[in-house]
């Protein structure tokens, strides 16, 4: 993370333009020299950001990240190069703070996204994707834009295009140095077709509607809300938001040591009546509910790390109360484990061994089929899918670049049930990918 000042720019600017004035150009200006000079700041200063008379701070951070993706759906297979899903693309963030007070800031976000091939919608017949469906554009876009207000004592209000309380309030924990190569959110294989077994047709039941939409995180898009999170005493936080259309949430943090152990918990609940949020169903309901859970803990002597995580997703009617199904079912589960070691074994910097499994489970399932056309799914007799993903990997850290290198595999299958139901072949990936932060 490097800052830029408006003062460096404006001298940066200054030595190109006195870079291309020759030396008998200098000798020209004469006793005209400092009016010249202040009229070029002048120009320079109109033509770059402008601080708000130099007390307002500019931070300039972000990453690039991208992968190569080998995958295999039991038929074919083939490799794509591939960005790492919206939230987590490539990115340049602007911040800006400036102190109104002692103990008093107010400040600024800007956050744009460059996604270049949109993982989460990428398939077999589309290697870069239709980010429609995320609500994002291949290209340069305005992931977050919002101002805020803070108190050291009272804590943070925020307002504008943000991410909410809970959003990725479960995967955050994760301090083991893998959370980007390996999470609950079905990143690198959700808008991919699951194959039938029997036939090797491909269904209409896409593997992230198998394990629930984007399985783990109900809640992981930024939406236009005012938020405010409290101040961390002894190591808690609690944080809520209220947004567009009837969306509320709220979470709580803990983060702290305890002997050689380091222990991070995160919870949050989700809840909006909006029919039209991007979420995990395809019967469109009232409203949907979201509850999410994540602990983190290492071993700080040994690096023996363990992460978990859980979400429930809830459907509303439009009278408010829950949906119940026919069949008795309750609505979608995800679980999420991943285990390692987080040592530093070679000067370069840490290195990442990790294991993880996943079940998810969509008693929504759109389009579960036989792979002969003729979805099946209704709001009375749903598609019932529930999918399983094991991996590993290895995650080595360049201190000296900022930067995180990795290899992984991931295995995905899922069972469905109910008329038109099928064996679905299993779906191999194996990625090979990099991010750099400045």
């Amino acid at each position: 993370m490097s800052k830029y000042s408006l003062s460096a720019l404006v001298a940066a600017g200054l030595l190109a333009g006195g870079m291309s004035v020759s030396s008998a150009s200098a000798a020209d200006l004469g006793g005209n020299c400092c009016a010249d000079l202040e009229e070029r700041i002048a120009e320079l200063e109109a033509t770059t950001a402008r601080k708000g008379n130099r007390k307002v701070s500019l931070t300039v951070s972000g990453w690039v990240g991208q992968q190569a993706t080998w995958w295999d759906d039991g038929a074919e297979s083939k490799v794509y190069v591939n960005d790492l899903g919206t939230t987590l693309a490539s990115h340049v963030k602007f911040t800006g703070q400036a102190q109104i007070l002692p103990g008093w800031t107010a400040g600024y976000v800007l956050h744009l996204e460059a996604v270049g091939s949109d993982s989460l919608t990428m398939n077999q017949f589309d290697a870069d994707g239709n980010s429609a469906l995320t609500g994002t554009n291949n290209g340069v876009g305005v992931l977050q834009s919002f101002w805020f207000i803070k108190s050291d004592r009272l804590g943070k209000i925020s307002l504008g295009k943000q991410s909410q309380a809970s959003d990725n309030t479960a995967i955050l924990v994760d301090g083991s140095g893998s959370l980007v190569p390996a999470n609950w959110v079905s990143f690198d294989y959700n808008g991919f077709f699951a194959r039938n077994r029997s036939t090797g047709d491909l269904s209409n039941l896409t593997w992230g509607n198998a394990g629930g939409g984007v399985w783990g995180d109900g809640n992981g898009l930024p939406t236009n809300s005012i938020r405010y999170d409290s101040p961390t005493f002894g190591g808690f936080s609690v944080s809520a938001s209220w947004g567009e259309s009837d969306f509320w949430d709220i979470a709580a943090r803990y983060a702290g040591e305890w002997h050689d152990f380091k222990i991070s918990v995160a919870g949050a609940y989700s809840q909006t009546s909006d029919d039209n949020v991007f979420s995990q169903n395809m019967v469109q309901p009232a409203g949907t509910g979201y509850f999410q859970i994540g602990a983190y803990v290492e071993h700080v002597p040994t690096g023996l790390f363990a992460y978990g995580a859980y979400g429930h997703l809830d459907y509303f009617n439009t009278n408010n109360a829950l949906v119940v199904r026919p069949n008795g079912l309750d609505n979608n589960d995800t679980y999420y484990i991943k285990g390692g070691i987080r040592q530093r074994w070679n000067p370069l910097g840490h290195t990442v061994l990790y294991g993880e499994y996943m079940y998810a489970e969509n008693h929504d399932s759109f389009a579960t089929d036989n792979g002969q056309g003729g979805s099946f799914a209704s709001e009375l007799d749903p598609g019932t899918s529930a999918a399983n993903l094991w991996g590993v990997g290895v995650v080595q850290e360049i201190d000296a670049a900022a930067m995180s290198l990795w290899v992984k595999y991931r295995n995905i299958d899922a069972n469905t049930f109910g008329a038109g139901s099928f064996d679905t072949d299993e779906m191999h990936q194996v990625s090979v990918g990099a991010l750099i932060n400045f």
